[in-house]
């Protein structure tokens, strides 16, 4: 019998492919096209992303530390600055270029520099603007005025025989500055760049630092401890119940949150539902009702309520998924109910914990609308005070520095929770 033999099959040539073309060339040409159209998948978020988060905060970081409006504003006064020694008053030159700077600068220019100068020293912007007033009456009455400026200038305002405020210039002479941060927490530059404290009746911001983590941190409590009962009647109830609960859950979302606000502003108030409720039951008395509008107290109530849902959810979806079996097994080893429902249940729902947490905590450090309306004098929160400079225009560089402040607080706090209980461990559902 005779016995075939295979011909020979010349490997040592590139694989091809079944259309000819090496298999080599061919992967790699549909990895490109995979990659590609991975690309294109993400480039739309990225864009919105880049547009709506990456370059706002960048720009606010470059603002908390840019000091060039100020420089723009006296640009001959800084130039003449840097040949003076700062010991006594300033020469003949430096007098000369303040008046022209000051002359020639828009009011609206002046507004806002001056303000910026007013938290090198205090007393600046009064003295810029009475100054512009009287220097351009001196120009119209004396057209061919040529000094001497030192001596008009003092004449117009005593303030600009006064060394300090000739030294405060130093602390804003370049064009970036930490200044910014350091008046943010109630600090400041002195002459000789050194950072002081800020004079007792200008020491305001650390307060508001200080009760902004307080409410954050008692609101969410009052959240956890309050959504905890809810939840689990949310994951235990028969379904017809519980969605009736849910309904309830959700409907804030379904009104505005200004409305709810009034609601509360009504119902809070000294003659409002609570009060003469508490007064119906004998609790309390006409003349003595308690005040909970304009306070801490209606803050801390009104952000609790608004933000109650953002705790419920998050521990709902958890306990959800939570199989009766183990409270059961736990009692069939011999737990009472209520160890099975500690030692077994809780541990379990604390991711869904972790969840609300995190999520009702940052939320409630950067709230603005409750605090301004309920909050009155002693509610008042940091994201007021950004609001505040913002609004009026007075100091877009505190204001950024304020909200890099806020920012990097939030990012800590998250590096923490990420080290305690871990990010990998919160979930929601």
């Amino acid at each position: 019998m005779a016995v075939t033999t295979a011909p020979d099959v010349d490997v040592s040539g590139p694989i091809l492919t079944s259309d000819g073309k090496p298999l080599k060339a061919s992967l790699q040409k549909s990895l490109r096209k995979n990659k590609i159209r991975a690309m294109l998948l993400v480039a739309p978020t990225f864009v919105f992303l880049l547009f709506t988060f990456i370059i706002p905060v960048l720009a606010l970081m470059m603002n908390s530390v840019d000091d060039t409006y100020i420089n723009e504003v006296l640009p001959r006064s800084f130039a003449e600055f840097e040949n003076w020694d700062a010991k006594e008053l300033p020469p003949e030159s430096m007098y000369k270029a303040m008046f022209t700077d000051i002359v020639e600068a828009e009011g609206l220019q002046i507004g806002k520099g001056s303000t910026r100068m007013n938290y090198a020293q205090s007393g600046w912007k009064s003295l810029m603007k009475k100054s512009r007033r009287n220097f351009n009456k001196l120009i119209k009455n004396e057209p061919d005025f040529a000094g001497p400026y030192k001596e008009a200038m003092i004449k117009a305002d005593k303030r600009w025989g006064q060394l300090k405020y000739w030294q405060s210039l130093s602390v804003m002479k370049s064009n970036y500055t930490a200044g910014y941060y350091w008046n943010a927490i109630d600090r400041k530059y002195d002459v000789n760049k050194n950072v002081v404290m800020q004079p007792e009746s200008r020491q305001v911001y650390v307060t508001f630092w200080l009760r902004t983590l307080l409410v954050s941190m008692l609101v969410t409590v009052f959240c956890v401890i309050l959504a905890y009962p809810v939840a689990h009647l949310l994951a235990t109830l028969p379904l017809r119940y519980s969605n009736i609960l849910m309904i309830c859950v959700l409907m804030p979302f379904w009104t505005s949150l200004l409305v709810r606000i009034v609601a509360w502003m009504i119902m809070l108030q000294q003659q409002g539902v609570v009060n003469d409720s508490l007064v119906a039951m004998g609790i309390v008395a006409d003349d003595n009702r308690w005040e909970m509008m304009y306070n801490f107290t209606g803050t801390l109530i009104v952000m609790t309520q608004v933000l109650l849902p953002f705790m419920i959810l998050p521990i709902y979806s958890v306990m959800k998924t939570i199989s009766p079996v183990y409270m059961k097994a736990a009692q069939n080893l011999g737990a009472t109910p209520r160890w099975a429902f500690i030692k077994v249940y809780v541990p379990q729902t604390l991711p869904g914990v972790g969840a609300g947490v995190i999520l009702v905590f940052i939320v409630a450090i950067g709230y603005y609308i409750t605090p301004e309306l309920v909050g009155g004098k002693d509610g008042q929160l940091i994201g007021n005070q950004i609001a505040y400079h913002l609004k009026q225009s007075l100091n877009w560089g505190l204001a950024s520095a304020m909200g890099v402040i806020l920012l990097a607080a939030i990012l800590i706090l998250y590096w923490v929770y990420d080290k305690i209980v871990g990010i990998d461990n919160m979930r929601m559902g």
